[in-house]
């Protein structure tokens, strides 16, 4: 009978033993002054868009294996290490195409917002509520959970060329904050939060400058935006020299979110300006807009079937093979490019002709949305539900600067420390050994009073 009692408590142990086994996991990208890292290695982003059937289609294609599958295997082949994706739907799983990518070392940077929830640049205030909020926050719950999420867009050009829109930057950085401080309630490891911007003339610098000024919570993580001077050109005619120049100091990580002007037939010459060290001490990379074909004739892939069936066949084109190329050929520095170690805000731009925002505070967090940050968001409403530009609700004051730093959230009830500038987290304790602990001396004990 003790042998009976050995062998039962031995294959308990290897029963607990030999449950689901944690997926080995990419490591997170992190910031350190101006420059993206992972561990200790320069990171720089050599990406592509990635919305398949476009913007018109609003399809979620990391939802659905029979749509990313296919991709991931053209992205491995471009040597790509990073995907945009525009829409997603909140309310679903997506953990075979994150965990797909995630084996070919691939991150994905995610747009926060969806046609239906987001802020109305012409009317921004009524559009900064409580459900357009639990929309974004879900989101991030949908994501966060995987390692190579490197982070979050709060917007997408939504400030433009008419200065009225200027006015609609408070509340895309009160999202920011929010969002930021809705990672650190909720105990989450520290996801990167940032802004894509339109690279306007009018108010490039001023829109920089305000996404990095004030205090530590209201500031993003990255800085980026959509750049389609460069028509095959080059570093000089595009005037990527003077932006560089301009950005010089700036603190905060930049990248394109958007690359890739169409005008004339594309050589990538971006990629070599961008992996090199007229730009590395500045810059950490791009996105090349986009990844398949569709009206607007950008594009490296076609789906033969369309928006009919994003499934089907795939067709390489031309530029498939010549960013291809120019990726090979221009690989990413090793070192640190001459990053700048200190992340380091700007004064916060004042008002003129071409930015009309006067005050530099922020819209309080919703009273509607104060709930999410100790209950969580709860499902998505998704891509199709019903909308937040008009749902009420939105937030009556403005807030103190630090306002995204205040209360006890849930990871420091738990015994976390959290910072503005990310957030350390215990570690899960692993139940297993006391499992296996119980079960043995159960078993130890059957045996003794069966003899």
């Amino acid at each position: 009978m003790r042998s009976f009692a050995l062998v039962s408590a031995l294959a308990a142990v290897s029963a607990v033993q030999a449950g689901p086994t944690k997926r080995a996991s990419i490591t997170s990208v992190t910031t350190k002054g101006n420059a993206f890292f992972v561990g200790d290695d320069r990171f720089y982003i050599r990406g592509v868009d990635y919305q398949p059937g476009g913007s018109a289609a609003n399809v979620d294609p990391l939802a659905d294996k029979k749509i990313c599958e296919p991709d991931i295997e053209k992205f491995k082949k471009l040597g790509v290490n990073v995907v945009r994706v525009y829409s997603t739907d909140n309310s679903l799983d997506h953990t075979d195409c994150m965990n797909a990518l995630s084996d070919a070392g691939i991150y994905v940077v995610l747009d926060a917002n969806n046609p239906l929830y987001s802020i109305n640049r012409e009317n921004p205030g009524p559009s900064y509520n409580a459900a357009y909020l639990q929309s974004v926050f879900a989101t991030i719950d949908a994501f966060i959970k995987f390692d190579n999420t490197l982070g979050f867009f709060s917007g997408n050009e939504v400030i433009h060329d008419n200065k009225s829109t200027t006015l609609a930057a408070r509340y895309v950085k009160a999202t920011t904050r929010d969002m930021r401080q809705y990672i650190r309630a909720r105990g989450y490891r520290h996801a990167l939060v940032g802004y894509s911007a339109a690279d306007v003339t009018d108010n490039r610098m001023q829109t920089a400058a305000y996404f990095n000024c004030g205090t530590d919570d209201e500031r993003s993580d990255f800085f980026a935006f959509n750049d389609y001077s460069w028509c095959s050109s080059d570093f000089v005619t595009s005037g990527w020299d003077k932006k560089v120049q301009s950005f010089s100091g700036y603190g905060l990580p930049i990248f394109l979110s958007e690359y890739g002007c169409n005008a004339n037939v594309r050589d990538f010459g971006e990629v070599n300006a961008l992996m090199s060290d007229k730009m590395t001490s500045v810059y950490s990379g791009g996105l090349l807009y986009e990844y398949t074909y569709e009206e607007n004739k950008y594009g490296i892939v076609n789906i033969t079937t369309g928006r009919a069936n994003l499934a089907g066949p795939r067709v390489e084109l031309d530029e498939f093979a010549a960013f291809a190329k120019a990726l090979k050929n221009n690989p990413a520095p090793t070192g640190t490019g001459g990053y700048n170690p200190s992340a380091t805000s700007q004064p916060c731009p004042t008002k003129d002709t071409n930015w009309i925002v006067e005050t530099t505070l922020l819209p309080a967090l919703p009273d509607g949305a104060k709930k999410f940050l100790t209950e969580g968001a709860g499902k998505g409403p998704g891509l199709k539900g019903a909308g937040s530009q008009n749902a009420g609700g939105s937030s009556t004051t403005d807030a103190a600067p630090g306002s995204g730093t205040s209360g006890v959230t849930a990871g420091a009830a738990a015994g976390t420390s959290s910072k503005a500038a990310g957030v350390s987290l215990m570690a899960p304790l692993d139940k297993a050994p006391f499992i296996i602990s119980g079960i043995v001396a159960f078993f130890t004990l059957a045996g003794a009073f069966a003899l």
